[in-house]
């Protein structure tokens, strides 16, 4: 009761300074959407349903009107969120999962970037005109999964993706062809440039400075690289960072990163599969040659803020920052919760089921307090905060979050023994040959013009929002975000 009278006199405090012009106006919202006891009383405002499997991406336009998702069904959906309707869909053309969708900002929502399972990048640069057609074109190719694309901030023609591939690709939307920076590989002992390649799930430019962003895999290590030192031709560019970040207890750890985040302030949220999440100062680098800082030099820097609680193993999550000025952390899990922490001491402040069984990304408002969440499940949720007062914490908060910690811990002294090693590359080769055969396929139906563009008729009727009955969620080859 003392801690809800004290949230209670600083939203008190707050309205009675702006109302004495003590607070000026700009500052109010700021303050009072960054406010806890705001956070606290964050509940789930509705569903959107019209996708028929998993949907694996949201994310709001520049204006926050407009909700863009993209789902394992390979369609595009547009909502009017606050209303929770469909504006429109469209069949997106990849051949597998979708795995991001992007509005390009200042294009009246008419230009769209997604990223798949096919390893095929697709740009919408048609109009939506009024018969409900949409042109598109193929922008690029990867080889193998693009989880994630990166938008320059404000630009509407700069596009950046990464591949499991190992290669980090920019596009300007304003030409015909994509263009290869580099191909990330791991580091080495002498610090020579390595054959080994690093896949890569996410990739994320530094708003602050836009010259500068990050990339994560399936390393301990997430590599800064400035657009400015890289020449636009693969053939000239070497895998140059020029700053690493990886907490200290993680160097030669078998850990992979899944997600990063930037704040507006150029701090850095990294996500480990089955580890924690880690948020970096600009001084806690190890450099662009992290293999030759010495131990005794590791030790000095600064520790990351740890936030801990929830569990990141069974599929390639995001992570994000909330607020107004970035104040809180989020982050799904696999026991199906969604965490928010204070960004500053990693307080836990709100615990809430998001997903029957996993929820794998969340998407802030780009000035309001509400964010969209996805997983498994067919729908899309939003949450605000709405509720009369504040919530407390489940009650079986801390079984939740012990019952992931263990998780993580039996999952860490998991011994491979030469049987399980055999079946693991029985299952890889046969995976290898299947993926090899549909690619094979795709082949036979692919256009050989990589520039050819296509109409697709956009989708306005109810009944394909219809959710498919007894379908479990999960990926039918297994290769899907969720």
């Amino acid at each position: 009761m003392e801690f809800r009278g004290k949230v209670l006199r600083d939203e008190f405090t707050e309205v009675f300074k702006r109302e004495m012009g003590f607070s000026r106006p700009r500052c109010f919202p700021r303050r009072i959407s960054a406010s806890e006891s705001l956070v606290k009383r964050i509940t789930l405002y509705g569903k959107l349903n019209g996708h028929k499997e998993c949907v694996n991406t949201v994310e709001f336009n520049s204006t926050g009107d407009v909700l863009v998702s993209g789902s394992d069904d390979k369609h595009v959906i547009f909502w009017d969120w606050a209303a929770k309707s469909k504006t429109f869909s469209y069949s997106s053309g990849h051949l597998d999962n979708i795995f991001q969708a992007r509005i390009m900002p200042f294009t009246d929502d008419r230009k769209v970037v997604t990223s798949s399972c096919d390893g095929q990048i697709w740009v919408r640069l048609g109009q939506v005109l009024e018969n409900g057609q949409v042109d598109t074109k193929r922008l690029g190719k990867h080889q193998g999964r693009v989880y994630k694309l990166d938008i320059e901030p404000g630009s509407p023609h700069i596009v950046y993706s990464c591949g499991e591939d190992g290669v980090v690709q920019h596009f300007d939307l304003r030409g015909n062809s994509a263009t290869k920076l580099f191909h990330c590989s791991s580091f080495t002992e002498l610090n020579r440039q390595s054959r080994n390649s690093i896949g890569l799930n996410a990739i994320v430019i530094d708003p602050r400075n836009p010259n500068y962003f990050a990339v994560g895999g399936s390393d301990e290590y997430a590599r800064v690289y400035d657009i400015r030192k890289h020449q636009l031709d693969l053939s000239n560019s070497l895998d140059r960072p020029v700053n690493t970040f990886c907490p200290s207890h993680l160097v030669g750890a078998d850990v992979h990163i899944t997600g990063l985040a930037y704040s507006k302030t150029s701090e850095l949220l990294v996500s480990y599969n089955d580890e924690l999440i880690y948020l970096f100062q600009k001084n806690m680098g190890m450099g662009p040659t992290p293999l030759s800082v010495p131990p005794e030099e590791l030790q000095k820097l600064e520790k990351p803020q740890v936030y801990s609680g929830h569990r990141n193993s069974q599929t390639v999550k995001g992570v994000s920052f909330f607020g107004p000025t970035d104040d809180y952390v989020l982050s799904g899990s696999d026991c199906g919760h969604i965490f928010i922490w204070k960004k500053k001491g990693a307080k836990l402040v709100r615990l809430m089921v998001g997903d029957k069984q996993i929820v794998n990304h969340l998407q802030s408002h780009p000035y309001m307090p509400i964010f969209a969440s996805c997983g498994i499940e067919n729908s899309i949720k939003l949450w605000i905060p709405m509720a009369d007062g504040i919530l407390p914490m489940p009650g079986d908060a801390e079984k939740v979050m012990e019952s992931n910690r263990q998780g993580r811990e039996d999952h860490s002294l998991i011994t491979l023994t030469p049987d399980v090693i055999m079946h693991v590359l029985r299952l890889q080769r046969r995976q290898t040959t299947a993926y090899i055969e549909r690619r094979y396929d795709r082949d036979d139906i692919e256009n050989d013009d990589e520039d050819e563009e296509v109409a697709y008729l956009l989708g306005f009727s109810d009944g394909e929002a219809s959710s498919e009955e007894g379908f479990t969620g999960l990926p039918r080859d297994g290769s899907g975000i969720c």
